[in-house]
């Protein structure tokens, strides 16, 4: 019987791990770092003595692939975040507060509404969606929307770093397009913001590993493949660690792993340039300062761009977003954390509390250049070698580098797996 490999334990291998073990098929994940999850990882920091993430993650409801994902793994009940679409935001330099609310039908009529709309703005404003819809191909986003009001301060640019990780006057149009098609042209019902109610891990990670293991399905932690074996254009073997893997005639390799590491191991792969750093700053606060849940603010003018605040019955934990942070990620953790420590206070309006312990996360490479010039270096998750598939964010999902695209990416490999190999046809009909 024949296997497939997934070389990649981030999401978007785990995605193709979950669809097919759903067929029976025979499957081992390898995974270089010590535990599963890419960005998606979450530990226990020592200095703040509590579970941390990586980085932060917002979803968003209409995000299809991801909520599909979850509902496989059964970890629909894992995220988090307000009942309609209510996104709370507050201007840094004024302290002013709004909240953005998009109505709940396909007919955008809260545009029309000044208690829903971003203050400042008039309808008439909105309009500017349409060009951004019709854009060409080599369009950044302040190409196609009015760059001096507050809407494009208030929302285009907001949204653009924080779903491109890429500033307007850089940032691909077409890669903006899909985001609003899935979610604020569906409607509020498809813009709800969404977060991990308690770490990513627990939602997006551990329920996976756990439907991998009832399935039968060994994830090889600590494995790095650092090589590959090629005979008569085909994969043969893996090597990790100086061993080799025999990959047999009929099996199917899945490569899920960062650009950069995709680029070492197939001759001739282009694929985009790394793009911005994120910067993450996680504060435990001494005391509980919001009600228990979870709360979400965005702030605009500031050097946070979101604020996650996580509340328990003793403690809250801050979690800061900083996209698009090539302005500050060689600053020093003191220095970062200083200076978003006014931000957070404000979002979470505990003005008078002293700055708190924190962590700075730093994630240089955490997304590929999103640029109208680098859409073109995105390969397909079909490759030269018949029997080796691609897999990631930065594949051509058509999709920013988000937990959607990389949950998209991972369903279609699992989709061309069982086309390429129709003896993984055993089991339940899914679709890419």
């Amino acid at each position: 019987m024949s296997r497939v490999h997934i070389v990649g334990a981030g999401l978007a291998g785990l995605a193709a791990a979950v669809r097919l073990s759903h067929l029976g098929a025979r499957l081992t994940v390898y995974e270089a770092a010590p535990r599963a999850g890419g960005r998606c990882r979450s530990y226990h920091d020592r200095e703040l003595d509590c579970v941390i993430d990586n980085g932060n993650h917002l979803l968003l409801s209409g995000n299809k692939a991801a909520m599909t994902y979850l509902a496989e793994i059964g970890a629909s009940d894992k995220l988090a975040g307000p009942t309609d679409a209510a996104f709370h935001f507050v201007d840094a330099p004024s302290g002013a507060r709004w909240i953005l609310r998009p109505g709940s039908g396909l007919i955008p009529w809260w545009i029309f509404d000044p208690n829903r709309r971003v203050p400042g703005t008039r309808a008439l404003d909105y309009v500017s969606v349409l060009r951004l819809l019709r854009a060409r191909k080599h369009a950044t986003v302040a190409d196609c929307v009015d760059t001096t009001g507050a809407l494009f301060r208030n929302f285009w640019e907001p949204l653009t770093v924080g779903a491109l990780n890429t500033a307007p006057d850089q940032a691909a149009a077409a890669l903006l397009r899909p985001v609003l098609l899935q979610t604020f042209l569906r409607g509020g019902a498809a813009s709800r913001p969404l977060v991990a109610r308690l770490n990513l891990a627990d939602a997006l990670i551990e329920p996976a590993l756990a439907k991998l293991d009832v399935a039968g399905v060994a994830v090889r932690a600590s494995t790095r493949v650092d090589a590959f074996t090629f005979t008569d254009g085909r994969i043969t073997a893996m090597k990790s660690d100086g061993a080799a893997i025999p990959v047999a005639a009929e099996d199917i390799v899945i490569l899920a792993v960062p650009p950069w590491i995709a680029e070492s191991l197939l001759p001739g792969l282009k694929v985009p340039p790394a793009g911005e750093p994120i910067v993450n700053v996680h504060y435990r606060l001494p005391r509980a300062v919001a009600a228990p849940g979870v709360h979400i603010v965005g702030v605009v003018g500031g050097l946070a761009q979101w604020v996650f605040a996580r509340t328990d019955a003793a403690t809250t934990l801050a979690s800061v977003t900083i996209s698009a942070a090539h302005a500050v990620v060689d600053d020093s953790a003191e220095q970062i954390a200083r200076a978003c420590w006014q931000d957070v206070a404000m979002a979470l309006e505990v003005e008078g509390l002293p700055e708190p312990i924190s962590r700075v996360v730093k994630e240089r490479r955490a997304t590929f250049d999103q640029t109208p010039e680098s859409l073109a270096l995105r390969p397909g998750a079909l490759t030269q070698f018949p029997n080796l598939l691609l897999a990631g964010d930065w594949t051509a999902t058509g999709l920013p580098a988000t937990i959607e695209g990389a949950v998209r990416s991972g369903f279609k490999a699992a989709a061309l797996a069982r086309k390429l190999n129709p003896r993984l046809h055993a089991g339940a009909n899914f679709a890419a």
